[in-house]
């Protein structure tokens, strides 16, 4: 065969990506985000951890990723598996009041322990829905300003013999609590939170020639933790 009579062929470009076709692809995906999108995603991961679904891990891994998304179709995959994400979902019913009940097995109950020493636990730590503080003659620090409420209810029981246990909590949430001071002080700030969807924390116990307060943090908010994950990423 004689090559040089054979016509050269042209190289064929490379085939362009597949495109997904306006049919295909969800209206509005390429939106920019908003605020108020990366938060309501948030929220559904906060009570995809609550209910279990989520490990702390995970939540974690997936909030990182939607303050860092840039539209409305990058959000959507982080709740994809998650039942408050579907499309055809009703519209969330308003809150209902907050009644006490059971209280509920699950979970583990944190122990902070301080006998002629300190405990603290503060920072950025996922609270449980019980937590014992026990002092003598040392003190113990709980501060909840920058904690993950994976439940409305966390009860806190503190006791302190010649000690201190010292609460702190962010000034959203509502604070309750009874106690008894013997020789001491059991000194509860109450207050009462205008979202009545907000962590409720009640702290119980007493105080036996020591102290046990529970307060809010002035200037600190559940909410400034996503404001500062914002900020950090450049939204």
């Amino acid at each position: 065969m004689d090559l040089e009579k054979q016509p050269q062929q042209p190289a064929r470009p490379p085939a362009p990506p597949a495109q997904v076709s306006p049919a295909e692809a969800a209206p509005g995906d390429s939106i920019r985000a908003s605020d108020a999108d990366r938060d309501r995603i948030a929220d559904i991961l906060r009570e995809a951890m609550a209910e279990g679904r989520l490990t702390a891990d995970e939540h974690a891994e997936r909030v990182d990723l939607v303050y860092r998304a840039k539209t409305v179709g990058e959000l959507q995959p982080l709740v994809r598996d998650l039942p408050a994400a579907s499309s055809g979902a009703a519209p969330r019913p308003g809150p209902q009041p907050y009644a006490y009940g059971p209280e509920s097995p699950d979970g583990p109950t944190d122990n902070l322990v301080a006998v002629f020493s300190s405990a603290t636990r503060k920072g950025r730590w996922r609270v449980g829905p019980r937590t014992n503080a026990f002092s003598l003659f040392g003190s113990v620090e709980i501060d909840l300003t920058e904690a993950l409420f994976s439940q409305r209810l966390t009860v806190i029981n503190a006791t302190s013999i010649f000690g201190s246990v010292e609460i702190r909590v962010p000034e959203n949430v509502t604070l309750r609590g009874s106690g008894t001071g013997v020789l001491g002080s059991f000194d509860i700030r109450t207050l009462e939170s205008v979202d009545p969807e907000a962590p409720v924390v009640v702290v119980n116990g007493y105080a036996v020639l020591g102290s046990v307060e529970a307060k809010p943090k002035r200037g600190k908010f559940v909410a400034d933790l996503q404001r500062r994950l914002r900020k950090h990423l450049g939204h």
